[in-house]
């Protein structure tokens, strides 16, 4: 047998034996490592689909927690790992697009590193504000921005995050201005708001909705392109009066770059249908999130137009992590 066919043959077996392996994935459990404290909205969304992973390719998978920088800590670690389908990435907004550049550290890039497998979720925000500042719709709450530009103060939790964000690009729609106030997470910024020590916030329907529900706070407007079932009364951006500020905060679960793209057919196939069932559906309805799976490439789209978004927005407020 000549060298060249020798060559191929060993080409053959490789790639045989490639593809069994594959097909057996996974022969052990496989991480799902999230980049927050246990009982946020992403670490939630991972465990509700865990169960239904592990049904489905009968290996637990295992959710581990690894917080810290802004989501980074958890990011390089899943984008170091080996691409063998046993180290997934459990992503949001922040530590996904937007801590690397709020934290201008070149650690990993979502295009450049992972292999993005499915969405699993999207949830909206409402702009909502103390009961005794005197604006009860947006369009006041605008005007009382640009009369006295940098007198109110927005409670964010923190630098970079979606919150922290769907502010910035209202200021710049706009043209009103206030003053940011960076609190570290949601909770003392939601405290502080219920004090009345700050003026407004965005923040997660599930969160805001007993405080707008028992008139502890007032909700003027949400970041859907349709009214949000649970707060009917409650207008979209667009219907009061400012265009461009439909956004939400998503989850969705990546692997390293090089996985073998069946091991990440498999893994969206599988949570298409997980997301699809009622059950599941009504859990996330409960957080105030949309359960919602895509193929690779639907959400590498996703990503890629989320970047383009709100990467500039980033840069022209000069927002870091300091």
């Amino acid at each position: 047998m000549t060298r060249n066919a020798l060559r191929a043959c060993a080409t053959v077996a490789l790639t045989v034996l490639t593809s069994m392996a594959h097909a057996a994935w996974p022969e052990k459990p496989v991480k799902i490592v999230v980049p927050y404290p246990p009982g946020g909205n992403v670490d939630v969304a991972a465990r509700l689909i865990a169960p239904g992973l592990q049904a489905a390719f009968g290996q637990p998978f295992i959710v581990e927690n690894k917080p810290g920088a802004g989501g980074m800590i958890a990011g390089e670690q899943v984008a170091r790992s080996e691409p063998d389908g046993y180290t997934l990435f459990m992503a949001a907004n922040g530590p996904l697009l937007f801590s690397p550049l709020i934290f201008k550290r070149e650690a990993y890039k979502w295009d450049r590193d992972f292999a993005p497998i499915s969405s699993v979720s999207y949830t909206p925000l409402v702009l909502q504000v103390k009961p005794g500042l005197p604006a009860k719709t947006l369009d006041e709450l605008l005007t009382l921005a640009k009369k006295e530009p940098g007198k109110l103060n927005m409670a964010s939790p923190g630098a970079g995050t979606t919150n922290h964000l769907v502010s910035e690009l209202l200021q710049s729609l706009t043209g009103a201005r206030w003053t940011t106030a960076q609190y570290k997470g949601n909770a003392p910024a939601t405290t502080d708001l219920l004090g009345g020590q700050v003026d407004f916030n965005f923040d997660q329907i599930s969160v805001a909705l007993p405080y707008v529900k028992d008139g502890r706070l007032r909700a003027l407007a949400v970041t859907t392109a349709k009214r949000v079932p649970s707060m009917p009364d409650v207008p979209t951006f667009a219907e009061a009066g400012v265009q461009g500020m439909e956004a939400a905060t998503f989850t969705g679960l990546l692997a390293p770059k090089g996985t073998p793209p069946d091991v990440q057919k498999r893994l969206s196939e599988a949570l298409v249908k997980i997301l699809a069932q009622p059950t599941i559906i009504q859990r996330f309805d409960e957080l105030g999130a949309e359960a919602r799976g895509s193929s690779p490439e639907e959400f590498t789209r996703y990503l890629a137009a989320e970047d383009a978004r709100w990467t500039p927005i980033i840069k022209r407020a000069g927002i870091t992590a300091n």
